[in-house]
């Protein structure tokens, strides 16, 4: 298992407490991971480690928004003709790598292989992922219980969301929904620190909180 894989069944939990967020809302359990898991692939492919922030932080927001893409398509993932091929022909890749080589291949081998981009294999493994049950049943068929699941809690998916909003704001946006939510200053200590009004402050403050509402919805 290489790095790239590693990283994915490693955090396999942010999809669980991401998908925890949606249920309820029309859509299976089980699409919504699988979205969810999309996701997950896709950040793990594009995280820069350089840029100085954990993946967690970079990868929640992609979950989610692959999931949000389900909501808006209206329905459990769609997987066109041309990509259910590649992925048949990514899998038979595998196994012939695999049976090669004593190992499975690496996006960028099978890529190479097959003479197409990184994301499209990436893709086409995502497509033959199987979503993982969330129930099992006893011998006799009869008793159902939930896998336990080493999963974050789902207000620390809430959180992650929130952090990554918050690095797209501008610096004195940033500060200001620093100073008013997480020190506890009011507005016109707020306005004080950033040479603004208390009124100025106020209505800043309110734009800032719909937008991030909107965002994270």
């Amino acid at each position: 298992m290489d790095e790239r894989e590693h990283t994915v069944a490693d955090n396999l939990g942010l999809v669980h407490a991401c998908a925890k967020r949606f249920k309820g809302r029309g859509m299976e359990y089980d699409d919504l991971y699988q979205a969810g898991c999309l996701g997950l692939v896709k950040a793990a492919d594009h995280f820069d480690p350089a840029l100085g922030y954990q993946f967690s932080t970079y990868a929640v927001p992609v979950i989610i928004g692959e999931i949000k893409r389900l909501f808006r398509d209206g329905g459990a993932v769609k997987i066109s003709r041309g990509l259910k091929e590649l992925s048949l022909k990514v899998s038979r890749e595998v196994q012939q790598f695999a049976l090669s080589n004593g190992r499975e291949p690496t996006v960028k081998e099978l890529a190479q292989r097959l003479h197409i981009e990184p994301e499209q294999v990436s893709e086409a493994l995502s497509a033959s992922m199987q979503p993982l049950s969330l129930t099992i049943t006893d011998e006799d068929g009869d008793i159902q219980a939930d896998i336990p699941v080493e999963a974050p809690d789902e207000s620390i998916a809430e959180r992650l969301s929130l952090k990554a909003e918050l690095a797209r704001l501008e610096e004195r946006d940033r500060t200001m929904i620093h100073l008013r939510f997480f020190r506890g200053l009011t507005q016109s200590e707020t306005a004080k620190h950033l040479g603004m009004t208390q009124v100025q402050v106020s209505r800043r403050e309110k734009r800032l909180l719909l937008l991030l509402r909107e965002r994270l919805q």
